[in-house]
């Protein structure tokens, strides 16, 4: 299976730091959000990656190329575990390109997939979403889709202050991580909104999509949205994802991801809780 993260939006929630920088480059803790996406691909088993980029992300491109200049510095300068981890990013899978043309939302970014799925089931990993757990979240999905053949997404329990911000969806309980959805909303209001079961950016998707991408009209925003392609599939099934998920979408958000992930990290975790500890008061 193939898989295909879109990283093509404007990052404008990020702005100034995204005037000239993709928002997907953004570190969390000591890496840029996109890498910890390609590592869960990676993890789970995918080794053919489409990203989906637009004007001004030529630096994605850069970073999971090879660096031969870099490389040959820290080789000369005996640094060889940096240049291991380096290197290992330009070997960690096939990555390919393209861009959207247009900002007509993640639908029609989608849609830029189509020729290279090449028919095939294929999974979807938002790059602006970072998933940590034991078993990957993708590898969960896919899972599932072995097991149902049907679409599959991620999706979570959220409070209600953000229900607004995601897609949402209905379902009927099958057991406690798995639906069989029904119907979704694209954020919806508190009030219309049919659960508190959120799409949280992961997704295995037949080749049918294709279809309805083709035929949904603009939504929310007056863009091609994902979510009502796939209220038109003749089946798909949710899970809840078991593990956690850092949403890199807005500046709180982000900034919580990469404390939390720099305190796991045992060289510097104990100083910096330290130092939280001395300012929180």
């Amino acid at each position: 299976m193939k898989a295909v993260i879109p990283a093509a939006g404007l990052g404008t929630r990020f702005l100034p730091a995204t005037k000239a920088q993709p928002k997907e480059m953004l570190p969390v803790f000591n890496k840029p959000t996109i890498q910890y996406v390609v590592e869960e691909a990676v993890a789970s088993g995918i080794d053919d990656i489409l990203i989906i980029t637009g004007k001004g992300k030529r630096s994605i491109e850069d970073h999971f190329d090879k660096s031969f200049e870099l490389e040959y510095f820290l080789k000369n300068c005996g640094k060889l575990d940096n240049l291991k981890e380096i290197e290992a990013i330009s070997e960690m899978a096939d990555i390919y390109y393209v861009r959207q043309k247009k900002q007509e939302g993640l639908g029609d970014a989608i849609r830029c997939a189509k020729k290279h799925v090449d028919g095939d089931a294929f999974a979807v990993l938002l790059g602006d979403t970072i998933t940590r757990s034991n078993t990957p979240c993708t590898k969960q999905l896919l899972d599932i889709y072995g097991k149902y053949e049907a679409s599959t997404i991620a999706i979570e329990k959220v409070p209600d202050e953000k229900v607004e911000r995601y897609g949402i969806i209905k379902g009927n309980q099958l057991s406690d991580t798995l639906y069989e959805i029904e119907d979704l909303v694209e954020k919806p209001k508190l009030q219309d909104a049919p659960s508190n079961l959120a799409i949280t950016g992961r997704y295995i998707l037949t080749p049918e999509i294709f279809d309805h991408l083709e035929s949904v009209t603009p939504g929310f925003g007056g863009e091609i949205q994902l979510t009502d392609a796939m209220r038109s599939l003749d089946k798909i099934y949710g899970h809840i994802f078991e593990g956690k998920i850092y949403d890199i979408g807005n500046t709180v958000e982000w900034l919580k991801s990469s404390i939390e992930i720099a305190l796991e990290d045992p060289d510097v975790g104990g100083d910096l809780k330290t130092y939280l500890s001395a300012i929180v008061k």
